[in-house]
This record gives structure tokens, C-alpha cells and sequence, in this order.
């Protein structure tokens, strides 16, 4: 079992500086997926940002929106103003879920906050995205 440990050790030990550059770059991916989808016009989310947001004007919204995720994609993926990207990567998380108080009934099922519907399972993933923002800024910003 020590032995089986010590490999184990040694495996991470080796890998532990792939961790927070995966993190960001993944993160990138993600957030340059979402926004050139809506830039292009083809995201599925479309319906669900005119349903929440109604008062916006759409085309418009959507456009803007999918700069906004791109520009922070691109700013994870090559690491630059990178306190810049990530306040915009938080004000757009606020927003998203700014979109609870403005339409709670389309995110949980009967008015419970335990039973999501699709759109609710989408919005709770978003947690992820910004605690890996917060892991992300934390590691590499304790350097400036």
C-alpha cells in the first residue's frame, strides 16, 4: 500500500503544475464556444436570453453578449488583463443570474428551488464557472 502511495505521490507531484493552466484554458474554451455561437447565430440560447431578458432588444443583446464571453475567453486563453477579463467574466455571471429575479418560475419546477428545470440546471452549472473564475484569479493574480 506505501508503494501504491508513493506512485500516487510522485504522479501528482509531476502534475501539479498542469492544474491551473488547464483550469483557465478550459474555462476559455468554454466562454469562446458560448460567445462566438451567439455571435454567428446559431446558439441554443437565444430563446431562453429573449424570454428572460424581453425588455432587450435581442438581435442586439445577443450580439453583444457573445462579444462580451468571447472577449473573455480570449482573455483567459492568452492570459491578458486578465483582472479586466475577469470582472467582465463576473459582471456576465451576474447577469445570468440576475435572470432568477426576473423570471424564477422558468428555472425551478413548481416553485421549488430543489426541483430545476433545463434552464435551472444551466443556470446552477454557472456556479462552476465562477468558482473556477475565483480559483483562477486567486492563484494568478497573488503575484501582482
Amino acid at each position: 500500500m506505501r508503494k501504491l502511495q508513493e506512485r500516487f505521490d510522485f504522479i501528482f507531484n509531476r502534475i501539479r503544475h498542469l492544474g491551473m493552466p488547464s483550469l483557465r484554458v478550459t474555462l476559455a474554451i468554454v466562454f469562446l464556444w458560448f460567445g462566438l455561437l451567439k455571435i454567428f447565430g446559431v446558439s441554443p440560447v437565444v430563446s431562453l436570453i429573449q424570454d428572460t431578458y424581453s425588455f432587450m432588444p435581442t438581435a442586439t443583446f445577443v450580439m453583444v453578449l457573445g462579444a462580451w464571453e468571447t472577449l473573455i475567453g480570449l482573455g483567459l486563453l492568452f492570459k491578458r488583463y486578465l483582472r479586466f477579463t475577469l470582472l467582465l467574466l463576473w459582471v456576465q455571471m451576474l447577469g445570468t443570474f440576475f435572470s432568477l429575479v426576473l423570471d424564477p418560475s422558468m428555472f425551478f419546477s413548481a416553485g421549488n428551488p430543489f426541483l430545476l428545470t433545463l434552464e435551472g440546471e444551466f443556470l446552477v452549472k454557472n456556479l462552476v464557472l465562477l468558482s473556477a473564475s475565483l480559483a483562477i484569479g486567486s492563484h494568478e493574480l497573488k503575484h501582482d
